[in-house]
């Protein structure tokens, strides 16, 4: 596979066209190797616009919806940047690439190493990985937290590790209606939400049920 091609195909006919504009998220995306966080059983849809399976019924995302929600967070090279939910790294590679530190949280013991292992290959070094099972505990405040699944609702423990002015980004609702969603912290602590897009994607491990936020 011309890898060089691949990216510069799924850049142009895929991600553009779903209104990502921002030139240094393109230029990321241009220059990060997808294939390396690709299962070898997929290789050959590394570039392609779909899921792809990982293991525990987790999915590696469609590029534009990685794409889409890394764009979203509205990311300065000064910012912190909680993941939750690590599964292959590519975004967590992505959203480092785009910021000064990335924190990511994986459940899965398996996924986790070899998360590790692939963003090692990436030549990553400004990303932490914890595993961590449901609500994340001993977190800083941060300036970005993005969910890579959905939830119900936005649990309020992670509205609380907004900075002002951050930003989170979920993917919230029941099927077949779910919507991402950005919340901003106000300067003076106020939560601000805002519907960005219609997407659907699998729940996030451990979150389905925890108590919300309400508004």
């Amino acid at each position: 596979m011309n890898t060089q091609l691949a990216r510069f195909n799924m850049v142009e006919q895929q991600i553009r066209p779903w209104s990502v504009l921002n030139l240094n998220v393109l230029e990321q995306l241009s220059q990060l190797d997808r294939s390396l966080f690709v299962p070898a059983a997929y290789q050959e849809v590394a570039y392609s616009d779909t899921e792809i399976p990982l293991a525990h019924g987790e999915v590696m995302l469609a590029p534009r919806v990685a794409a889409r929600l890394a764009q979203d967070l509205l990311l300065q090279p000064t910012d912190t940047v909680i993941e939750i939910g690590t599964g292959s790294g590519y975004l967590t590679a992505l959203l480092a690439s785009l910021s000064s530190k990335v924190v990511s949280l994986e459940c899965h013991a398996d996924l986790f190493a070899l998360a590790q292992t692939q963003l090692q290959s990436a030549g990553l070094r400004n990303v932490e990985l914890r595993q961590s099972n449901g609500m994340p505990q001993n977190l800083s405040p941060a300036d970005a937290i993005v969910l890579t699944g959905s939830v119900a609702q936005v649990p309020e423990e992670l509205l609380k590790l907004l900075k002002p002015g951050a930003r989170l980004i979920a993917v919230v609702g029941e099927e077949p209606m779910m919507q991402a969603t950005r919340f901003t912290r106000g300067s003076h602590g106020d939560i601000h939400s805002q519907v960005l897009w219609d997407v659907v994607l699998p729940r996030l491990h451990g979150f389905a049920k925890t108590p919300a936020f309400q508004f």
